[in-house]
């Protein structure tokens, strides 16, 4: 997790990220950071009391980078050692990836080698990690709704480097916009996912992804346009140091379940909601884009 230093609204990714509230930001500028930091140490305090090895990492100053708080988009780490790093289509985002973060790592995970996907941008073509793809890693499935944020060519490369078959897709909001990020329509743990089936407009494609959540042992927990627009899309399974079940989510999203989601949910997970309403209403993400979980084999 990176511990934000100069976090605020991206003027360079508001375009394509409807989440994202220019009015409520633009009220809200001055405090910003403060917000963020607090809600950000908030989460941490709250992962490590349950149990979770969360390594934080201090932004920097300089350069600017708005949305350095969510990690997930330029990089992600892999079972057998591989570490790839992403395409991202705002500029100022790409200024995020630190080769120097991710050797950190090496102190105490093996990393045997780094694919590089970022020659993409250069054509305009983007993948922006696990919010553009959501991963079934067990059973080697990458979910991705297409959008100007996520490139069909480079998923397929993805794919073939990385060991992955692909489940596509398009996902619009209320508005018919395409939702910016695969990881707001949807969240895969291991024997249950969350998923606003209604924002995937094809019925061939709705079915074709309820079908093979459902082939892969998945008990699917829909969710609505409502829920989605209140990040319950964004939720993150982990496991803590006793081998512990664990679903993050914001207080927002939590708020925004049922009582039998909440049931349903916690079948399988033990609940966690984190204020985030800073956060969310600036960066247009929440809980699960905060986070870059290491899979990485231990030394």
């Amino acid at each position: 997790m990176v511990r934000p230093v100069r976090f605020g609204f991206n003027e360079q990714t508001a375009g394509s990220n409807a989440f994202q509230n220019a009015a409520v930001a633009a009220q809200r500028r001055e405090t910003a950071q403060e917000s963020a930091l607090r809600e950000f140490d908030q989460m941490v305090n709250q992962l490590r009391a349950a149990g979770v090895d969360v390594r934080v990492v201090d932004d920097t100053p300089e350069p600017h980078t708005p949305d350095s708080i969510f990690p997930n988009n330029w990089v992600s780490f892999h079972q057998d050692g591989t570490v790839c790093l992403y395409p991202m289509q705002a500029e100022n985002r790409r200024l995020e990836r630190s080769r120097p973060m991710v050797e950190d790592l090496e102190k105490d995970f093996i990393i045997e080698n780094v694919v590089d996907f970022t020659n993409y941008e250069a054509t305009g073509k983007f993948l922006e990690g696990t919010g553009s793809m959501v991963l079934d890693r067990m059973n080697k499935v990458a979910y991705a709704g297409l959008s100007p944020r996520t490139h069909e060519a480079v998923l397929e490369d993805f794919a073939e480097k990385i060991g992955y078959q692909t489940v596509t897709f398009r996902a619009t909001d209320g508005q018919g916009k395409e939702i910016y990020h695969t990881n707001v329509v949807m969240s895969v743990g291991d024997l249950f996912a969350v998923v606003c089936l209604n924002c995937i407009r094809d019925p061939k494609e709705r079915r074709h992804v309820r079908s093979t959540l459902a082939k892969s042992g998945k008990e699917v927990i829909a969710i609505t346009v409502e829920q989605l627009n209140q990040f319950a899309g964004n939720m993150l399974q982990l496991r803590n140091q006793r081998g512990e079940s664990l679903l993050v989510m914001s207080a927002r999203a939590y708020r925004s379940l049922t009582v039998p989601q909440i049931r349903r949910l916690e079948k399988y997970a033990r609940l966690i909601a984190c204020e985030l309403d800073t956060i969310e209403t600036n960066g247009g993400g929440s809980a699960r884009c905060m986070v870059a979980e290491v899979f990485l084999p231990l030394r």
